[in-house]
């Protein structure tokens, strides 16, 4: 039975070639992305912004008009809605209680049901939740850290693990593959919470591994062919791993199609982060990261030899010891 394989053997995909256009591309996306954040900003969640979110079934799509004048007379705050995974569900959000008592919650909650079960008869609650401007500007400011630190760390462990060009190469690759990741959440207005910063950090160790395994070979390969030309040696060493690159990239959409849908709205979007992540990282990783080390002056160098084994090398250690 032979292999499945997507990618023939002795690939020799000339990646190198394009990478002023892989470079323009990624600064374009890059800036489009931030400027678009930036300009409508996040749909931050109830994690981030603190309040009362409730979440709400109708039967048929409802009027959002409605439910909000209804949920307004209650007199529990102005209300915000957006239909949510479905046009049959709909996120409420509320300001949150002046109290932290959690039966206050709860009377609002029941409150807001009441009152659309008996507008809209066959609604079903399905959750909600609840938090207070202190803990959401902690969340905030935990997850910002997380993030940074995250990118961060893996640049240093690669300038030392590799050389300095590699560190800066790694740095590019994960804040390209960050910041698209927001631009994504700032166009969909997907809701943003800590799912995401979950997704986000699933995705910057995802990139970092196949980055990874892509500067390992370079490295072994500027130790087995000192005298080839670095644009040739990054060309050679990313189509030796690409089949391990598409296989593995592949393998992990498949599981995220499933999850996408099968798991529920509740999960789609750190699904789509997921998903998204994942075709953003193996771009970086391919065109960005590896080219860029050319751009950043990085050229095969000489690697010591290990002493040799053998009757020779044997004799040569004897010899030394004798008087």
């Amino acid at each position: 039975m032979k292999l499945l394989k997507f990618v023939p053997d002795n690939t020799n995909i000339k990646f190198v070639a394009v990478r002023h256009w892989a470079f323009a591309i990624t600064a374009l996306l890059t800036v489009l992305a931030v400027a678009v954040t930036v300009h409508r900003g996040l749909n931050l969640g109830v994690d981030f912004v603190g309040g009362l979110m409730i979440e709400e079934s109708f039967p048929t799509p409802p009027d959002l008009d409605k439910v909000r004048s209804t949920v307004d007379a209650l007199g529990v705050g102005e209300s915000a809605l957006q239909q949510f995974g479905d046009p049959k569900t709909v996120s409420i959000r509320l300001p949150a209680p002046q109290t932290d008592d959690e039966g206050a919650t709860n009377a609002i909650v029941t409150k807001v049901q009441t009152a659309l079960r008996t507008e809209f008869p066959g609604a079903k609650f399905s959750r909600y939740d609840a938090v207070s401007g202190k803990v959401s500007g902690e969340l905030v400011q935990n997850g910002v850290l997380a993030v940074v630190l995250a990118i961060v760390g893996i640049a240093i462990f690669s300038w030392f693990r590799y050389e300095w060009q590699f560190g800066v190469s790694t740095f590019v690759a994960i804040v390209h593959d960050v910041l698209l990741t927001l631009g994504f959440f700032a166009i969909t207005r997907m809701e943003f919470d800590l799912n995401i910063v979950a997704a986000i950090l699933t995705i910057v160790g995802y990139s970092i591994n196949d980055k990874m395994v892509i500067d390992d070979r370079i490295r072994e390969n500027m130790r087995k062919y000192r005298k080839m030309e670095m644009k040739d040696l990054i060309d050679l060493s990313v189509n030796e791993t690409l089949p391990r690159t598409v296989m593995t990239s592949l393998t992990i959409l498949l599981a995220l199609t499933a999850l996408l849908l099968l798991g529920g709205h509740v999960l789609r979007g750190f699904t789509a982060a997921m998903m998204l992540g994942i075709i953003i990282g193996t771009y970086s990783s391919v065109y960005v990261s590896s080219s860029l080390l050319i751009t950043l002056g990085l050229t095969p160098q000489a690697v010591d030899r290990k002493p040799q084994s053998g009757p020779v090398g044997d004799a040569e250690r004897v010899s030394k010891r004798q008087p």
